[in-house]
């Protein structure tokens, strides 16, 4: 399997916040299926949701999502988000399906690592695609009713292939995370950083709009997940002179940079001490 270029953060997070065909509800809702029904019901007692057919209980958990029924095969699967809400980690996915003996039967994927890649269906089977950020790679599993899981291939990040730093656009960025898709700014970054590359480009994923300095340079700070003020980064673009600079917060209030901060131009350096060094 060939890598692929990560998508834009705004991309992923339209993924992650879409919620299939119901709102979440205190109200009851009902999911024609397998010659009955599969209903959400709020748990009085804890505020709770509950995942059934029939008599059966699938899931329970504080948020659960209707997401699709998906055809694989002969079979019919009905597929749901069920977690813990907030944005600790995003939800796990649920399937349902009727087996050849008539009981209903379910399978989950990513109850235990902080949420379940994204989904696709494509003829007999779903495909779980994971997220990639620069310097990771990972699994891509299937899914069949029949067979369970399976490993379908590995995905390596990778930006464009061909692209230089002629063709950085700041319009295009919707956060710095977005240019390690320039192939000229992600090998640089890789001999700047090294095996560091993962660990920097993470503490970038939350951040806005790059901005500009006084001399044209663009920049922009961020921030881990669910982390910000803990380690956060800064990266800036010089795409006239091809250019890269890097900068991460660290306990002692020193961010470290690549390359060393004495050699940024001092309006950059500025702008990088302001964002990650707390005031005194």
């Amino acid at each position: 399997m060939k890598p692929i270029s990560r998508p834009s953060l705004a991309a992923l997070i339209g993924v992650g916040l879409c919620v299939g065909a119901f709102a979440q509800s205190d109200e009851q809702q009902s999911v024609p299926f397998a010659d009955g029904a599969l209903t959400i019901t709020q748990k009085e007692e804890y505020g709770e949701k509950t995942l059934s057919f029939g008599d059966k209980e699938l899931a329970s958990a504080y948020v659960v999502y209707f997401d699709q029924i998906a055809k694989l095969g002969d079979v019919e699967v009905a597929l749901f988000d069920v977690g813990d809400g907030g944005n600790a980690c995003g939800p796990a996915k649920i399937m349902v399906w009727k087996g050849e003996d008539g009981a209903i039967r379910r399978a989950s994927i990513g109850e235990d690592d902080c949420g379940a890649p994204v989904t696709a269906v494509a003829g007999d089977w779903l495909y779980f695609v994971p997220w990639l950020t620069p310097g990771t790679s990972g699994v891509v599993k299937r899914w069949t009713p029949q067979d369970g899981f399976a490993t379908a291939g590995k995905l390596t990040y990778a930006p464009e292939a061909g692209t230089t730093w002629k063709d950085i656009d700041p319009a295009r960025l919707g956060s710095m995370i977005d240019a390690f898709g320039n192939e000229a700014v992600y090998d640089r970054a890789q001999e700047l950083l090294g095996d560091r590359l993962e660990e920097v480009a993470t503490s970038l994923l939350v951040s806005g709009a790059p901005e500009k300095t006084g001399s044209g340079l663009i920049f922009g700070d961020g921030c881990i997940p669910h982390a910000c003020g803990t380690y956060n980064g800064f990266m800036a673009i010089d795409a006239a002179n091809e250019k890269l600079y890097l900068a991460r917060q660290t306990d002692d209030n020193r961010p470290e940079a690549w390359p060393a901060a004495e050699s940024w131009p001092a309006d950059l350096r500025e702008a990088m001490e302001k964002a990650l060094t707390s005031s005194e």
